[in-house]
């Protein structure tokens, strides 16, 4: 049997969340790297398999294609997971989990992208201050939102999977001030733990946000 097939970038968080969920259910894939920077993602023959030219996409072993994080996710663990410990079946904690795969998509990814994205893509040399004081107010969302040890309750689920590639992605540039966000630092904590954490995500975190610093400096530069 062939393995799935993963068309993603490590500095993608929504890519890393759908790495993260294979890690956890023992799955292997095999990855295509996907070069945002140098636009691989507009090529004819990717645009064919997904319209909306966005990273993650996986075409499965028979063939099905699945794009978009939180539909890929949902996808692995309905159709590999051993048990429904990722994603339960009870209908009050799978609303719980899908509540956070929509803040992570509304909230957390979307803040990120648009304060990065006219850097990394646009040349601009500005850091917004009202960009940069709503990604702090999403750390502050998530702090709150955190009554257990994880999202939803005390065991790990898609929806700390998928927040916490976005939040890593924060956490590398603008580090997470654990005096004022006690219960998120001890959560990203936690979570750093998993065996395959740091090269599944740690590492993409820091080469965006490593990115991120080159690519300001030279649109700075260029402005002077």
């Amino acid at each position: 049997m062939g393995k799935i097939q993963l068309y993603t970038a490590k500095l993608s968080p929504p890519g890393r969340s759908v790495e993260l969920t294979a890690k956890a259910l023992g799955l292997e894939l095999e990855i295509h790297p996907i070069n945002l920077i140098a636009g691989d993602h507009l090529k004819p023959e990717f645009v064919k398999m997904n319209p909306q030219h966005t990273i993650p996409l996986i075409v499965d072993t028979d063939g099905t294609v699945v794009y978009d994080s939180h539909a890929i996710i949902i996808y692995l663990v309905s159709k590999y997971g051993k048990d429904d410990s990722l994603y339960p079946q009870d209908v009050a904690t799978r609303a719980k989990i899908n509540a956070a795969l929509h803040f992570d998509s509304g909230v957390l990814f979307a803040r990120l992208r648009f304060y990065l994205e006219p850097i990394l893509y646009y040349g601009s040399p500005d850091t917004p201050q009202d960009k940069i004081d709503y990604l702090y107010k999403a750390y502050q969302l998530l702090n709150d939102t955190l009554a257990d040890e994880y999202i939803v309750g005390n065991r790990m689920t898609l929806a700390d999977l998928s927040c916490i590639a976005s939040i890593a992605s924060y956490h590398a540039i603008f580090p997470i001030d654990a005096a004022k966000y006690p219960k998120l630092a001890s959560w990203v904590q936690r979570l750093e733990k998993l065996p395959y954490y740091e090269g599944t995500n740690q590492e993409g975190a820091e080469e965006l946000a490593a990115i991120y610093r080159e690519k300001l400096a030279q649109n700075q530069a260029g402005k002077n």
